[in-house]
């Protein structure tokens, strides 16, 4: 089996497991009252499209470049966790709005269903998280779908507690409180994914790529004069694209100006993991390079 076929199987497996716990959690939610089961179980239904959003995106991404996509379809990875992101925090939104609503006018839940529930929709994250930990780092998508499964899996241990909590002690504001905490929990992890899907689909320079060093790097080269009209994007989180202008301090023929592109383009990739580059030459007299 192919190690694109191997993940596919693997986000499916997911998607029935994390579509299982949601379906027993909004019925589990709405027979005892609880706002943390019914919002663990929103946070579940989220991981489904999650996931679900990961799968179709992952397919799409394999398929190769045509001539009207010249870049491929990898670009859909990043859309769809652009999308969850969204959805994450509109959920989060939601669910501080009826925590509040539960603070002011609190309910008797049945504890026993939470603590049921939440176990289960404990084993069952665990088990999702367990079977994608070894395709998180392939690309931002993924790596959205497998934190938003650790985190159900934590929410989850989150309704126990409240559970045995409502248990022993009667607290049923303990139901909105765990509620609370989830929808930070979410807001918080998911910022974080949304920062960096919104500064790929708007073809920001990474982060952790200073241009300047970029360029003091390029000039280490020694028939390279200077740097400019530069262009450092990522078109998915493992693929970063670099444009510049390179001057050069003679004019040398074109074959050898092929041995300083392989030179420039090994530097980059080894310096700043850049996966391909272009470079336009130009060619100006030492007395009018900033050498």
């Amino acid at each position: 089996m192919s190690h694109h076929h191997h993940t596919s199987r693997n986000l499916a497996i997911t998607v029935i497991l994390n579509g299982i716990i949601t379906i027993a959690q909004f019925v589990g939610g709405i027979i005892s009252g609880s706002l943390a089961l019914i919002s663990d179980a929103l946070h579940n239904l989220s991981d489904v499209v999650s996931v679900i959003l990961a799968y179709v995106a992952h397919r799409i991404g394999m398929k190769p470049q045509t001539l009207q996509s010249t870049f491929g379809f990898k670009r859909a990875e990043i859309l769809a966790a652009f999308i969850n992101a969204i959805t994450l925090i509109a959920i989060s939104v939601y669910l501080l709005i009826e925590a509040g609503k539960r603070f002011l006018n609190p309910k008797e839940v049945e504890y026993i269903w939470m603590l049921s529930l939440g176990f289960l929709g404990f084993v069952a994250n665990g088990l999702s998280v367990l079977i994608l930990h070894q395709n998180k780092e392939e690309n931002l998508n993924i790596r959205a779908a497998y934190l938003h499964l650790i985190g159900d899996a934590l929410t989850s241990v989150a309704v126990m507690v409240g559970a045995v909590f409502i248990w022993l002690f009667e607290i049923y504001w303990i139901d909105p409180l765990v509620t609370v905490l989830i929808s930070i929990y979410i807001f918080v992890h998911t910022y974080t994914i949304l920062k960096e899907s919104v500064g790929i689909l708007m073809q920001f320079a990474p982060a952790k790529i200073d241009q300047q060093e970029v360029v003091l790097v390029l000039q280490e080269i020694d028939q390279i004069c200077s740097v400019h009209h530069i262009h450092l994007w990522q078109l998915s989180d493992h693929q970063i694209y670099f444009e510049a202008h390179l001057v050069l301090n003679s004019n040398f023929p074109i074959a050898e100006t092929q041995l300083i592109t392989e030179n420039a383009k090994q530097l980059l990739s080894s310096r700043f993991g850049i996966s391909h580059a272009t470079f336009q030459y130009e060619f100006t007299s030492c007395e009018n390079c900033e050498c």
